[in-house]
C-alpha cells in the first residue's frame, strides 16, 4: 500500500518550504511515524553526500536527518548544480549526468520524468508518510510544460498541497492569490491550504486578511508560522548566507572573514563558526569587506577557475596576498583549496574552458581535474599539528567531500612541499588513506576537502584558540550545548503551535 503524502509548495523562492518539510518530517516522526522527504529537482550549489557515497542537495540531506533517517538518493534523484548563468551540471540519482543548458529546461521532462516517479514511488512503498517539497512556484506558466518538480509531481501522487507564502517580503495575499489563480483547475483542486511565513507581531491583526483570502479562493489558512532567529536548521540556497557580522564582535573575538564567491558551495560549513560567543563571523563580497582578519576562508566552489577569475578582477586577490604576506592565517575548504595552491589543470574542459590557470600560490599543492567525481562520507584524521592545527594532531572526525580535482603536493623553488595535514581513514565505509588536506611549511596556510570539519567542536576551538594565541588572547568558550536533534524538536514545537495539524492530516487522508 503506498503511503499517505504532503507536498510543499512556495509563491516563490525562499519563502520557507524546506524549512517547513524540516518541521513536518520531525512531527511526523515524533509521531511514530516512519517519514522521508523528497524534492525530484533540486538547483543549488549546497550539496551533501549519502552513506553510499551518491550526491543529493543538501536540504534532503538535513530534512532526513530530520526524519531521522539516513539519506538515499531516492529523497533527491535530479540535481542541477549552476555552472554559469545558463547552464548547470547534471546529476542524476547521485552521479554527473553531463550539462543542462537553459534552453534545454523545456524539454527534461521527457528524460527525466520516469526518474522522478520512480524515485517517489519506492519512497511511497517503504515509508509511512512522504513529505515532497516543490521548487520555486508552481505559478511559473512559461516552465509548465516542462515541470518536473512541482504540480506534475503532485499530479502524479495525488497528493495534497500546502502553499506557503513569505510576509516579511510583503505582499503575501498577492502572492497567495495569484498563484492559485495561475495554476490550471485540477492543480487548484489540490491546494488543501495556505501557510504564511515569517509573521512579526500580533496574529489577531492578520485575521481580517486571512478570513478575506480564504473567501476569494475557498482555501483554508492552515497555519501562520512566526519569524524566528532562535531555532537553526540549515539553509537550502547561498542567497540566505549572512551578509553581515555574526557574533559577539568585542575586542577579544576571532575575527574570521569568508570570501563569498559567485558560485560559492556548502557555504553551511561555516554555520558552527558564527554559533560560538568568542567569533565574529563575516561574509566579503568585495575587496573592502575583509578588513584585517585572524583567519580569512576561501570556501567550496563549483567553478574554481572562474571564481578565481573573479577574485582578480575584483581586486580580493590582490587582498589575499597582501593578507598572507603579513602573516594572516588562510584557509581553503574545497575549491578553495584549489585557489590557494599553484597550476590547476582542467585540460577536458570539466569545469571550466579556461585549460591551465595558475592559483594564487600561496599553498604548494597543485590540482588537476579528472573524469571522476569524488563524493563520500569521510572519516578523516588531522596527521599535522602545526600552525591552525597545533594541538589537534590524532584527532579523527566526521566530514563528506565533493569535488572533481584531484590536490598533490609540489615542492619549487618558493616552497617546501606540503605537508599532508589532513588524511583520510575512510571513504564511504571503506577503509582508505591518502592526504585530503595540506597546510604550508609554518601550518598557518591550510587547505583541505573536507566539508564539515568545524562541525567537529575539538577541532573548532583549537583553531579558534591557536588564532586567538598569535596576538596574546585568551578565549573563554561556553559549554557545548547546541544540538542538531534538540533544533529539530524545537522547530516541530513551534510548527505544531503554529499549524492546524488535524488539518493537515484530515487533506492527507482523502
Amino acid at each position: 500500500m503506498m503511503s499517505k503524502i504532503i507536498m510543499v509548495q512556495g509563491t516563490g523562492s525562499s519563502v520557507g518550504k524546506s524549512v517547513l518539510v524540516s518541521a513536518l518530517c520531525r512531527i511526523f516522526l515524533q509521531d511514530g511515524l516512519r517519514v522521508a522527504p523528497f524534492k525530484a529537482q533540486n538547483m543549488s550549489l549546497n550539496a551533501g553526500v549519502t552513506p553510499d557515497g551518491l550526491e543529493i542537495g543538501r536540504a534532503q540531506v538535513v530534512q532526513a536527518e530530520a526524519a531521522g533517517i539516513d539519506p538515499t538518493v531516492d529523497m533527491n534523484p535530479i540535481l542541477l548544480k549552476p555552472e554559469a548563468d545558463h547552464r548547470s551540471q547534471l546529476v542524476v540519482m547521485g552521479h554527473p549526468d553531463g550539462t543542462l543548458d537553459s534552453k534545454d529546461y523545456p524539454n527534461r521532462k521527457a528524460r527525466l520524468w520516469g526518474v522522478v516517479t520512480s524515485a517517489l514511488d519506492r519512497l511511497r512503498a517503504e515509508y509511512d508518510v512522504v513529505v515532497v517539497e516543490g521548487a520555486g512556484s508552481p505559478a511559473e506558466i512559461n516552465l509548465r510544460q516542462g515541470d518536473i518538480v512541482n504540480m506534475e509531481v503532485a499530479l502524479h501522487a495525488k497528493s495534497p498541497v500546502l502553499l506557503i507564502g513569505d510576509i516579511d517580503k510583503g505582499g503575501v495575499f498577492a502572492s497567495l492569490y495569484g498563484t492559485v489563480s495561475l495554476l490550471a483547475d485540477r492543480e487548484r483542486a489540490l491546494v488543501g491550504g495556505f501557510v504564511i511565513n515569517k509573521f512579526r507581531g500580533d496574529v489577531t491583526l492578520l485575521e481580517p486578511g486571512l478570513r478575506q483570502i480564504e473567501g476569494l479562493t475557498a482555501i483554508p489558512v492552515v497555519g501562520v508560522l512566526p519569524y524566528f532567529h532562535d531555532i537553526y536548521v540549515p539553509e537550502e540556497d547561498a542567497a540566505s548566507a549572512a551578509q553581515v557580522s555574526v557574533g559577539r564582535g568585542d575586542s577579544d573575538s576571532v575575527k574570521v572573514v569568508v570570501i563569498v564567491l559567485p558560485h560559492i558551495a556548502n557555504f553551511d560549513d561555516f554555520d558552527p563558526l558564527a554559533r560560538e560567543g568568542c567569533v565574529e563571523l563575516t561574509y566579503a563580497r568585495d575587496a573592502s569587506q575583509i578588513g584585517q582578519p585572524d583567519l580569512l576562508i576561501i570556501p567550496g566552489t563549483k567553478t574554481t577557475a572562474d571564481d578565481l577569475a573573479h577574485l582578480r578582477r575584483s581586486g580580493m586577490a590582490e587582498t589575499i596576498a597582501n593578507l598572507a604576506s603579513s602573516g594572516t592565517a588562510l584557509m581553503g575548504v574545497c575549491g578553495g583549496m584549489q585557489m590557494l595552491g599553484g597550476a590547476i589543470s582542467d585540460p577536458t574542459g570539466l569545469e571550466s574552458s579556461l585549460g591551465t590557470v595558475l592559483g594564487l600560490d600561496l599553498l604548494p599543492v597543485a590540482t588537476r581535474f579528472g573524469e571522476e567525481k569524488r563524493t563520500n562520507r569521510v572519516i578523516a584524521e588531522v596527521t599535522d599539528g602545526r600552525g591552525l592545527l597545533e594541538g589537534a594532531q590524532g584527532v579523527r572526525f566526521d566530514a563528506y567531500e565533493i569535488h572533481m580535482g584531484e590536490t598533490q603536493a609540489v615542492s619549487d623553488a618558493k616552497h617546501r612541499k606540503a605537508a599532508p595535514a589532513i588524511t583520510v581513514r575512510s571513504r564511504s565505509g571503506e577503509s582508505a588513506v591518502g592526504a585530503i588536506g595540506y597546510s604550508s611549511e609554518d601550518g598557518w596556510v591550510l587547505g583541505s576537502y573536507t566539508h564539515g570539519i568545524f562541525a567537529n567542536t575539538r577541532v573548532r576551538r583549537l583553531i579558534l584558540e591557536n588564532l586567538a594565541r598569535r596576538s596574546g588572547r585568551t578565549l573563554r568558550f561556553e559549554d557545548e550545548t547546541f544540538s542538531q536533534e534538540g533544533e529539530f524538536d524545537k522547530l516541530a514545537d513551534l510548527a505544531r503551535a503554529n499549524l492546524d495539524m488535524d488539518a493537515i492530516r484530515t487533506m492527507m487522508t482523502k
